[in-house]
């Protein structure tokens, strides 16, 4: 059994990866955040902006100084002097957006949950196989300082045989949060915004899910308001998951082998985590935290133009086909709490 401590990160300096022109598509929240962070941590350039209004788009990049602004979608993947494309609209756009991408031969980074069903995720990697080029879902939590070391406890044994993760999010979004999360036809819902971190935790984790059993109450336009989520491994190891948009909830992570346990604190999957290792006693024996908790998603776009320099189809640290497999499960775990999506 190796000693029960906690390795240190593997995870390279951001500010160190090859430099990319990343075109945003969809000027909104999260692509501001991710705006910041490339400005901020990394050597990324920031290209080219578009949105379906040419204002808005003006707008970003002038906040941003991003190079060009586009009022149209096809404009941004057109341009020549974009390297890599950043998805940033709605679940609901995903498939379409990235399909612009591929279509153009440009790799693109998806917003997570990468599309709004496994059958728009399938299409969206067979088009990105077809032309050649780079795709990977927005997952940002995969490639922090403080995952590496849970990833590292994982492939070393450290906590003997793991049997049971505990994983939650949840945040008061509705019904004062953004409208998106109240629509069918924007693919709104808890599932797919933060339902996709404990899920997609459990599975990093466990590997593939035998089993995925979830209930859940719905809205009143039909979309999931909170879910409670079971997955099973091939092995038997379980995951106990949940979600809400209705309260804030501890977001917290618990990784459990027969040895000892990891326990991270809320929230489970952003930059200011801390990793504890817990003996079967209760006897915390070392913790970790991140440095850098500034940014967070600046660490999945170093690792998009460590990739796609190489010329990889994917990253090792988050494959398409996992991706897949997760989108499978959020497929599943919605049917059984009753959503369906307009045109499903």
């Amino acid at each position: 059994m190796p000693s029960l401590t906690l390795p240190a990160p593997r995870t390279p300096d951001p500010r160190e990866a090859p430099s990319l022109r990343w075109g945003i598509l969809a000027p909104g929240g999260i692509a501001r955040s991710f705006a910041t962070a490339l400005r901020a941590g990394t050597g990324q350039q920031l290209q080219a902006v578009a949105s379906r209004s040419v204002d808005r788009a003006r707008a970003f990049a002038d906040e941003f100084a991003v190079t060009a602004a586009y009022g149209s979608y096809e404009e941004l993947v057109a341009d020549p002097d974009v390297d890599v494309v950043y998805v940033a609209s709605p679940h609901s756009e995903h498939r379409a957006h990235a399909l612009l991408a591929t279509g153009a031969g440009k790799p693109v980074l998806v917003e997570k949950a990468f599309a709004r069903s496994a059958n728009e995720a399938r299409d969206i990697i067979e088009s990105a196989a077809a032309a050649g080029v780079f795709a990977m879902e927005a997952m940002w939590t995969r490639f922090l300082p403080h995952i590496d070391v849970v990833r590292q406890c994982l492939e070393t044994g450290l906590l003997g045989e793991v049997h049971t993760v505990h994983a939650d999010h949840g945040q008061r979004l509705y019904p004062n949060g953004p409208a998106r999360l109240s629509e069918p036809s924007l693919a709104g819902g808890a599932l797919l915004d933060l339902g996709v971190y404990p899920v997609s935790f459990a599975h990093f984790v466990l590997g593939d899910f035998a089993d995925v059993t979830a209930s859940g109450t719905r809205t009143d336009k039909g979309v999931d308001a909170q879910a409670a989520i079971g997955v099973t491994s091939s092995s038997g190891a379980m995951g106990v998951l949940g979600t809400t948009m209705l309260t804030k909830t501890p977001t917290t992570a618990v990784v459990c082998g027969t040895e000892a346990r990891l326990e991270i604190d809320g929230d489970f999957y952003a930059p200011e985590a801390v990793v504890r290792l817990i003996t079967n006693d209760g006897t915390e024996l070392d913790q970790f935290s991140n440095e850098d908790t500034t940014h967070g998603l600046h660490f999945e776009a170093a690792e998009v133009a460590r990739q796609v320099t190489a010329g990889a189809l994917e990253s090792p640290l988050l494959p398409l086909a996992e991706t897949l497999t997760i989108m499978d499960a959020l497929d599943d775990a919605r049917a059984q709490v009753g959503v369906r999506y307009p045109g499903e």
